[in-house]
């Protein structure tokens, strides 16, 4: 630890295509930010390739790590502790973020400390807004999970409802590809769905059952999916711009008012906004709307932060190392990590 007794968490990020690192003081004072994005090596592949992301990891988590640093104008004796994403996550990819972790730390002499990646992503909220008050309802809308997580504290939170199925990053991707646009998914369906109109195929909204807080998304990519198939069985040409924006709107309808329903059980005063679904504008203005109404605050992190990032990992690690929540030098990738 430095002279002055703050304390400096390195955070590392691998847990799927971004390999991150960031320097924190205390909790709040962002030193550095660095993320090597492999989004145009996966790109023609139409999707993460977990070996070639592991790959890509070895290769940079050193040099970022190193800008981190540099940037922060520290050196690994000015840290107080190594944080590191352990899951969920592909497993290959997280191993090297784990590994790297695990040498810094013990070459260092400083604790290591494992972060839930979907922890992580609600923490991201803190570090532009580092007063936020609980109770609070956090939605978080990624990749491979959507949560809605109620926290009482610090490190104090109970998940109410959570995804039985496709997750709602999950869902854009793979509809996404379908309609031919590529990877990364989420901001290509929201670019097209600018141009078309969201009533013009009339999806289904999954609610479940009377009380659940969970999700499903299944059964609305399976609709988008055959739509397609039968238009193309006809012969027939389908207007794609309509096709994403109606099922935007169909996945931002259950998503608002899974959360609205939270509300109702939970009268919290602010609602947190995670992951990357974070960033559809769409999503953020429907929430806009209806909380506005509640008189209920609305918190969402800047899109550098809505990805997979190390800083929102610095910061969640700060909570747990002021805990004494340190891991043991036997910390493993945990690819399935529930929160």
């Amino acid at each position: 630890m430095d002279n002055n007794n703050n304390v400096i968490i390195l955070g590392i990020e691998t847990s799927c295509d971004e390999t991150s690192a960031a320097v924190l003081a205390n909790g709040t004072d962002l030193k550095s930010h660095i993320i090597s994005s492999q989004i145009g090596t996966h790109q023609k592949y139409g999707g993460v390739v977990p070996e070639i992301a592991s790959r890509e990891h070895c290769l940079h988590i050193s040099q970022v790590v190193a800008e981190a640093l540099g940037q922060a104008g520290m050196g690994f004796k000015d840290l107080s502790a190594v944080a590191v994403t352990y899951g969920p996550g592909l497993v290959g990819s997280l191993l090297v973020g784990v590994s790297a972790a695990k040498a810094m730390a013990y070459a260092a002499d400083i604790p290591l400390i494992g972060v839930n990646h979907l922890e992580g992503h609600v923490y991201a909220n803190f570090l532009e807004h580092p007063d936020l008050r609980f109770p609070l309802l956090a939605l978080l809308a990624s990749g491979g999970h959507t949560n809605l997580i109620i926290f009482r504290g610090h490190l104090d939170y109970e998940v109410i409802g959570r995804t039985r199925d496709d997750a709602a990053g999950e869902a854009f991707d793979k509809v996404a590809r379908a309609l031919g646009f590529g990877y990364p998914g989420g901001p290509n369906i929201q670019k097209a769905a600018f141009e078309g109109n969201a009533a013009a195929f009339d999806f289904p909204r999954a609610m479940l059952e009377t009380g659940s807080f969970d999700f499903s998304f299944s059964g609305l990519k399976s609709s988008v999916l055959n739509t397609l198939n039968r238009a193309r069985m006809k012969g027939e040409v389908l207007n794609t711009a309509d096709l994403a924006a109606s099922f935007q709107a169909a996945v931002v309808e259950v998503l608002v008012q899974k959360t609205l329903r939270a509300l109702e059980k939970y009268p919290v005063k602010t609602l947190a906004l995670a992951g990357g679904v974070a960033a559809n504008s769409n999503l953020r203005q429907a929430l806009q709307q209806e909380l506005d109404h509640r008189g209920i605050s609305f918190i969402y992190p800047s899109p550098v932060y809505c990805t997979d990032n190390g800083a929102m990992i610095a910061l969640a690690g700060y909570y747990r190392f002021m805990n004494d929540d340190y891991a043991s030098w036997k910390l493993n990738a945990v690819p399935g990590l529930n929160l």
